[in-house]
């Protein structure tokens, strides 16, 4: 029987490093990872709402490819909190509608305590948006909701990695691919992809979306440049 390991935890240490980064007492620790999870989850859910909220003149959204949300990463210390917000298109919160940063500022200090701490928000730009393994999911998810071949959503999202310069590009879909009655695994691969090599930059996903079929899970693998 395969013995499995999350490739991010595995590599902790050398060349990856904590999403949160704090240190607190037993008894108030759980109470720093649920703060954390409400952080993620709002900013999460308020940029998919505003991704998909209709344009300046009550249109349809524009759908940028690579526009969600990379990675979030929080570090706290007893008087502050400061979150960094990793985005591939960081316009969409600018664009339309100027105020949203602010809102979004306001409403995250509202879900968690900040009396007595200062809350700093920084957003980020990722260069290679598809060079990350969160986006080209997403990517994915949005293909597969469109009702598009997986075998094609598989090719272009591979090709869209390869264009972002990463070194290897793997990609699995589970479930009940084209709605047929038996769930399977399909999976493909593109250049090197070495996850039993602890010094290789791996950046991984586990992405679930929801279909007319039923919930698929992707997941994805990306062998990153270690310059």
């Amino acid at each position: 029987m395969g013995q499995k390991i999350h490739p991010l935890g595995f590599r902790l240490g050398t060349t990856q490093s904590h999403y949160s980064i704090w240190f607190a007492q037993p008894r108030i620790y759980s109470e720093n990872v649920k703060e954390d999870q409400i952080i993620r989850d709002y900013i999460k859910n308020y940029i998919q709402k505003t991704i998909n909220s209709p344009g300046p003149e009550g249109g349809i959204p524009r759908m940028l490819d690579g526009q969600g949300v990379g990675r979030i990463e929080i570090k706290k210390r007893i008087d502050r909190i400061h979150v960094i917000i990793y985005m591939g298109h960081p316009k969409v919160l600018t664009e339309d509608r100027p105020g949203r940063i602010e809102e979004l500022y306001t409403n995250v200090q509202k879900k968690i305590n900040c009396v007595n701490r200062q809350f700093k928000m920084r957003i980020r730009r990722i260069d290679d948006a598809f060079g990350d393994a969160n986006l080209l999911a997403e990517f994915i998810a949005k293909q597969l909701k469109n009702r598009i071949s997986f075998r094609k959503a598989m090719k272009e999202a591979i090709h869209l990695a390869e264009l972002a310069e990463t070194k290897g590009v793997q990609i699995q879909i589970a479930g009940r691919i084209d709605g047929k009655e038996i769930a399977r695994v399909e999976w493909s691969r593109e250049g090197r992809v070495p996850l039993q090599t602890i010094r290789a930059k791996i950046d991984y996903c586990s992405y679930p979306v929801r279909t007319i079929y039923g919930v698929l899970g992707i997941k994805v693998w990306i062998f990153q440049n270690n310059d």
